[in-house]
């Protein structure tokens, strides 16, 4: 009777594993761990809480093993301890060569689980199953990460769209939607899953329609060639539902990128613009020249000159005066597009606006070299048109450099040179008495990176040591403004790491305090 009993246990185990395996797409050792966990929440209301009881189910032949354990102690100390513990006595009487420390298993008998038991065991296995659902559901959409997922929308929530994705919902948040576009229930929607979180629900899965992604996404599958890899999609910049720029490549010689993205007929290009909601799409050549990729980002506008400013990640583009418009677009939009597109700060001028700054640039210029190095208006002006912008490019310049300058002699080359070495003497003299004046700390003197002008010009603004100069802010050295440092030509990434550099003494002191805090 007892084996006729095990042998339906058995078979009952192995069918529920096999039906709920199948059911919920899991893995049958889930299934198995599942029952193991919830027969031993029956097995220890039954034989007590406190005991270590294990169970265990042979996956081949169904087999429940069911066994306390308990570990072997030299004395037992309290009734309590005595349910899972066994002195080393009574234990060497069932292995001898047992030792203090490790566990000794007694089989229990196996019991009718009964009503209740059952409804116990039925509970925890569904739980496990859910959770090793939510677990499949959520390595399966983390993998579909930055992909295109297609589903069902199943209703709308304050704004935002809930997508049946068939094995999970997802959702498409009021933000992630393209303007003006609006859904209904059962409408089939497209969309770029950007977010995949693991939660107690189960996975939330966040799509978009206005994300830059989206857009190369729906390239990927228009255009076999970026598909195949031939064609890469370098970036995207977008104002959703309005425009777009995209920037391609290839490597092959014989296959126009650009082309191949717009199609026969332009077919590629107008299916992903009817997905986007008439979405005016630019394709773009990118080009390794940076110049030229800003040139070709602008699409159609005619640029005359373009000045690159690598350091300070700036491009300043120079147009026709009639193509203004054009080039900035609605509302800056094209230019907004292109230097997001670029990674650059676009400036857009006119030739006629380039003109009128160059001639103020070179009146300033000739008006301070005049004052300074005292000399005639064309002397200074033939200075300022050989490109020379400071006293100190003249001064470092060789006088044989200077006499190359038309109607410049040795003798006028080596007066210049002479009186430009003067005026940074005399400068140098000034700012050390400036210096000096104000009580300028040594630590801030010797900072490697600040010349001496830059000390003086501190410690005219009452920066004075090197904690005053790490309490500024970027934007108090170099506002074009205000900025104390305004005159100087230093770039954003360069005054940051002054002020990181500067900073590095408050850890070390922070460091010294908390050593010396411990030694105490």
């Amino acid at each position: 009777m007892v084996d006729n009993k095990k042998k339906i246990i058995r078979e009952e185990m192995l069918l529920v594993a096999e039906t709920v395996a199948k059911e919920k797409n899991i893995e049958k050792v889930i299934v198995f761990q599942a029952m193991e966990e919830a027969l031993q929440k029956v097995a220890k209301s039954k034989y007590g809480q406190a005991r270590d009881i294990r169970v265990s189910i042979d996956q081949d032949s169904g087999d429940i093993s069911l066994n306390s354990y308990k570990t072997v102690v030299e004395k037992i100390t309290s009734e309590e301890e005595e349910e899972n513990q066994i002195t080393l006595k009574k234990a060497k009487k069932i292995n001898p060569d047992i030792i203090l420390g490790e566990t000794i298993k007694s089989e229990l008998p196996l019991f009718d689980f009964g009503r209740v038991a059952a409804q116990i065991a039925k509970g925890v296995i569904f739980q496990k199953v859910r959770e090793a659902d939510k677990e499949r559901q959520y390595n399966e959409y983390k993998d579909k990460l930055e992909q295109i997922a297609i589903g069902i929308v199943k209703r709308i929530e304050f704004g935002n769209v809930i997508i049946d994705l068939g094995k999970a919902e997802a959702i498409l948040k009021r933000e992630e939607i393209i303007p003006r576009e609006n859904f209904k229930n059962g409408d089939r929607v497209r969309a770029y899953i950007y977010d995949v979180r693991q939660d107690s629900k189960g996975p939330q899965i966040f799509l978009s329609r206005s994300h830059p992604q989206f857009l190369a996404k729906l390239f990927f599958q228009e255009v076999p060639e970026i598909y195949e890899g031939v064609i890469e999609i370098i970036n995207v910049a977008r104002d959703p539902g309005s425009r777009a720029k995209i920037a391609v490549k290839t490597n092959d010689a014989t296959i126009d990128p650009v082309g191949s993205c717009v199609g026969m007929r332009g077919s590629r290009v107008q299916a992903v613009v009817n997905e986007l909601q008439g979405e005016k799409i630019d394709i773009v050549p990118w080009s390794e020249d940076k110049a030229t990729f800003v040139v070709n980002s602008l699409s159609t506008v005619e640029v005359i000159k373009i000045i690159l400013n690598e350091e300070m990640n700036k491009a300043e583009v120079v147009i026709l005066d009639d193509q203004l418009s054009l080039a900035i677009g609605r509302r800056g939009q094209n230019v907004r597009l292109a230097s997001m597109l670029t990674g650059l700060e676009i400036d857009i001028i006119t030739e006629s606006e380039e003109v009128e700054r160059r001639q103020e640039e070179f009146k300033v210029r000739s008006a301070f070299f005049i004052k300074e190095l005292d000399v005639e208006d064309i002397i200074a002006q033939l200075l300022v048109t050989e490109g020379y912008s400071t006293i100190e490019e003249i001064a470092n310049q060789k006088t044989e450099e200077l006499e190359k300058i038309e109607g410049f002699d040795s003798n006028l080359a080596q007066e210049i040179s002479q009186r430009s070495n003067n005026y940074i003497k005399e400068q140098e003299q000034k700012n050390i008495k400036i210096i000096e004046d104000f009580k300028t700390e040594d630590d801030l003197k010797n900072f490697e990176g600040l010349n001496i002008k830059m000390v003086a010009k501190l410690a005219e603004n009452k920066i004075l040591s090197l904690d005053d100069f790490a309490n500024l802010s970027t934007y108090e050295l170099i506002d074009k403004e205000e900025g104390i440092f305004k005159d100087f030509d230093l770039d954003e990434k360069t005054v940051n790491n002054l002020i990181m550099k500067a900073r590095e003494s408050w850890f070390v002191e922070n460091n010294t305090d908390v050593n010396n805090s411990t030694d105490v």
